[in-house]
């Protein structure tokens, strides 16, 4: 997770041949960006991953004093991926749930590589890893 002053993209490539081709350019400021990789194992405990995602998430943006969170797909680094379909629909799950907590949530577009823009501050909670 990182909380940035600003975090922007713009759609670059596809990474999943089955995704609606999408051109977007969009920017935020103030906001906690989860990057966020799916692991087939995760499949297992669907509902603890998931709970544990959220509470992480929300943490991480109390801490950072913040009510914008970005939920972004960083699989492609991964050796163990959980299918496409299961890792979209808990990403969707997830906005919701935070949504619900009254956070203003979004999603970077699922299935492509982006180019980014990031400015976050250097201070040791800008910056957090969590395993689940």
């Amino acid at each position: 997770m990182i909380y940035a002053n600003v975090f922007g993209y713009k759609t670059s490539k596809k990474g999943l041949e089955n995704v609606e081709e999408i051109n977007e350019e969009k920017t935020y400021e103030n906001i906690l960006t989860g990057f966020i990789q799916v692991e087939e194992k995760d499949m297992e405990n669907a509902g603890y991953v998931e709970t544990k995602l959220v509470k992480n998430l929300k943490w991480a943006a109390r801490k950072n004093r913040t009510e914008k969170i970005l939920l972004h797909s960083f699989n492609h680094l991964s050796e163990s991926k959980a299918d496409p379909n299961f890792s979209k629909e808990l990403f969707d799950r997830v906005e919701e749930r935070l949504k619900n907590a009254g956070y203003e949530t979004a999603q970077t577009p699922f299935g492509y590589f982006l180019d980014l823009d990031l400015k976050a501050p250097g201070y040791p909670l800008a910056r957090l890893f969590k395993d689940i």
